[in-house]
């Protein structure tokens, strides 16, 4: 079988060969084949340490050792300065260190000695450059990256962005489009040309690009919704009408597109469209309770001061109470707008359902306790206060209230425990500060504590002399004791002055006036109290029938006592003025 013969010849003749040519070498040249092989034994050595280091300097790089990798390179590069790769990766060491400026000379050797073929090399350098703001050159890389291949043409889009920084959005816009029409449509892309359309006021080609979003995916409605608030950022309404009505025709349960809608009638002031499109979203069963009253508080938000729709708006929030009464923001959303309409009452017990489903909103605590104060409801706002502090143990606002709960039940010391938690943790709070001393001044002085009442009122005095509460109850508290008399008729002639027509200033100045016996002056003013107020209280009108008696118009003072009797908060003498005729100091 000669064919078998052929491949083991050749074989043999291989190695004939090599043994002729060993064989045929003549002394001289065994000699000179020594040497040459003695003298390359050092370069590959040298080769031996350079790959060590860099592996080396590569193991601290996996390791997330920049610092430990530099020196390991370096020493390749002073062993073989014409190694691109080791430059390449110093510079990468470097910018992982955050030290650009020292980066670069690397960078631009290992692009330099590898004469741009690599394009990793490229990257690295064009991303240095544009760290330093030196976009053109930047720029000059990537193009010439860019044309050497058509396949690098996805490095378009960082291109496009160096063109921006350098604001060349002309540019940039052309490399959108080269890229596009390599790589086909681009969301990010389309969305980055609508920016810059934007920037120069082409809105119409902003609107052309999003029309490419919408015809790449007809059944993607999120495309036309934001259409539509692109549209009526640029005040395109009745064009976001149609893009809002044709992505409702893909599908009709897009609760964003109802509320948009409704947002778009209302401005065009077609209140009845307006009421069906947010309707359409309360309606929905499949729409979380949650998610209804974020809508409706966005809804609420945009509404301004146009009555109807804020009438629109507590209808709806009603409805929304009604249907979810387990969801605690849609009992807030709904107090929030009865607040608004004056309904204190109503508010705070909608308040008080939303803190019982969700005990962890902090605003939904003070507004139950400012409702509380504000009603007058002393008893609530004490057991509010303690349920809230169990919660918010570090709020200072909520010991305030607690503090001013203890202290119209006449419980001084909690008061004063509560005021003091107060002025610890909220001590950079001027506004609180001012109201806690005050308060601590009626507290003090209801233990007869006179001396730290006073101290507390002249705290506040100090930082706002026309407090008007602490200039009404301190000159009032000074005249029952008929203590510093000047400093009270002083403090309240001041109050007067800036309240002309409240009766229960006018009556604090008038009762300074009696103490100092002035009883001429302090009838003028017990009588501009009870004319700038119909529904006066019982204690002004015994003090203008005390006046009258001190003036010696007996009869009539004892016509005022009983007028008093009858309006009550009086004095637990006046049954006695009013039987004897006389006043008992």
């Amino acid at each position: 079988m000669h064919y078998l013969v052929k491949p083991n010849w050749r074989k043999w003749l291989v190695a004939g060969i090599g043994c002729l040519m060993v064989w045929s070498i003549t002394p001289a040249e065994a000699q000179r084949k020594s040497r040459e092989k003695d003298q390359q034994k050092p370069k590959e050595g040298v080769r031996g340490v350079e790959e060590s280091l860099f592996t080396e300097g590569m193991k601290f790089m996996m390791m997330d050792e920049p610092a430990k990798a530099v020196p390991q390179f370096q020493k390749v590069i002073q062993l073989d300065p014409e190694n691109p790769a080791a430059n390449y990766a110093a510079a990468t060491a470097l910018m992982k260190l955050s030290k650009p400026e020292e980066a670069l000379p690397f960078a631009q050797k290992a692009v330099q000695l590898d004469k741009g073929t690599n394009k990793y090399y490229v990257l690295q350098l064009a991303e240095l450059l544009v760290k330093q703001k030196r976009y053109t050159d930047a720029e000059n890389l990537y193009e010439e990256l860019i044309k050497k291949s058509p396949e690098n043409i996805e490095y378009g889009v960082e291109l496009a962005a160096i063109y921006l920084f350098d604001e060349k959005p002309d540019k940039a816009l052309d490399m959108y489009d080269k890229v596009e029409k390599a790589t086909g449509m681009n969301e990010e892309i389309i969305r980055q040309k609508q920016r810059i359309y934007l920037k120069q006021n082409k809105v119409e080609k902003a609107i052309q690009e999003a029309e490419k979003l919408v015809a790449s995916e007809p059944g993607e409605t999120d495309y036309l919704l934001e259409g539509a608030e692109l549209l009526i950022a640029n005040d395109r309404n009745d064009q976001a009408v149609d893009w809002l009505q044709r992505a409702l025709k893909v599908n009709t349960d897009l609760p964003q597109a109802h509320v948009m809608l409704a947002d778009l009638y209302r401005k065009q002031g077609d209140l009845e469209k307006c009421s069906q499109e947010l309707d359409k979203v309360f309606s929905n069963p499949n729409l979380e309770a949650d998610i209804k009253a974020r809508i409706l508080s966005s809804y609420i938000g945009v509404v301004g001061k146009d009555e109807k729709a804020r009438q629109s708006a507590v209808k709806l929030a009603k409805e929304l109470a009604t249907a979810h009464p387990k969801d605690a923001r849609s009992q807030a959303i709904y107090a929030d707008l009865l607040v608004q309409q004056g309904k204190k009452a109503e508010a705070r017990d909608y308040y008080v359902k939303a803190a019982r489903l969700d005990k962890a909103t902090y605003e939904v605590w003070g507004a139950i306790l400012q409702l509380d104060g504000e009603l007058n409801q002393m008893d609530s706002m004490l057991v509010h206060s303690e349920q809230a502090l169990e919660l918010f143990p570090n709020q200072g606002v909520i010991w305030a209230f607690n503090g001013s709960a203890n202290y119209f039940k006449k419980r001084y010391k909690e008061a004063i425990e509560a005021y003091e938690e107060t002025r610890r943790l909220s001590a950079t709070n001027a506004e609180l500060m001012k109201s806690v001393n005050a308060q601590l001044g009626d507290v003090y002085n209801g233990m007869g504590d006179h001396q730290k009442s006073d101290e507390a009122y002249e705290l506040v005095l100090k930082e706002d002399p026309d407090n008007d509460h602490v200039l009404n109850n301190y000159s009032y508290f000074l005249s029952l004791r008929k203590e510093k008399l000047p400093l009270a008729l002083q403090m309240s002639e001041r109050l007067v002055e800036k309240n002309q027509n409240n009766a229960t200033y006018l009556d604090t100045y008038a009762w300074v006036l009696y103490v100092m016996k002035d009883y001429a002056k302090a009838r003028i003013f017990l009588e501009k109290a009870i004319q700038a107020d119909q529904n006066v209280s019982g204690t002004i009108i015994e003090h203008y029938g005390d006046v009258l008696y001190q003036l010696g118009e007996h009869d009539k003072a004892i016509e005022q006592w009983k007028r008093a009797k009858l309006k009550g908060e009086t004095t637990e003498r006046l049954d006695k003025k009013i039987a004897t005729g006389k006043i008992y100091e």
